[in-house]
């Protein structure tokens, strides 16, 4: 015969049950990463550089526009992050949007002397692919491991980029 004296640890055990069950479901939600899309750009040179030869370094993919004035205005503090960090091993690739005319995008890397790699997305896959950006300028900062470890839709704190760079590498 049970008595209710011999009952009374049952909701408490299950009420923890609970709480733990959820926070184990809320750790696997905040900590589980999105990992960057496995996709080939294809430069203005026509060189092609896929996401997973890019693993083992730090990259950031730019999505831009050479119609888009934030973008335009951003490119030089971008110059400057990719000079500041590229000794350390940070890749950058610029990623032109699909509507970009490719002739603008040439003649805007030669006469900035953009540094790095500039790659068309004619048909717009890469942007897609990426969570379907849409809008100029968006960045994405990929880890080491591929996981992206940050978003930046409109002109980043470069202080901030800065510093999660500095980490990253």
């Amino acid at each position: 015969m049970t008595t209710a004296a011999s009952r009374s640890w049952i909701k408490p055990a299950a009420a923890a049950a609970v709480v733990l069950a959820l926070a184990g479901v809320g750790y696997a939600t905040f900590s589980s990463k999105e990992t960057a899309p496995d996709v080939t750009f294809i430069s203005i040179a026509g060189d092609k550089i896929s996401t997973q030869g890019l693993r083992g370094k730090v990259v950031m993919v730019n999505f831009w526009a050479t119609s888009c004035t934030t973008c335009v205005h951003e490119m030089p503090a971008m110059v400057d992050t990719y000079n500041k960090f590229k000794g350390q091993g940070l890749e950058f690739v610029a990623v032109a949007m699909q509507y970009d005319p490719p002739n603008y995008v040439v003649n805007f890397t030669e006469t900035r002397k953009l540094p790095f790699i500039v790659a068309l997305d004619s048909g717009g896959d890469i942007a897609k692919s990426f969570g379907d950006v849409t809008l100029t300028p968006t960045t994405f900062v990929i880890g080491k491991d591929g996981a992206i470890l940050k978003r930046y839709v409109g002109e980043p704190d470069f202080a901030q980029l800065h510093t999660l760079l500095q980490k990253a590498l």
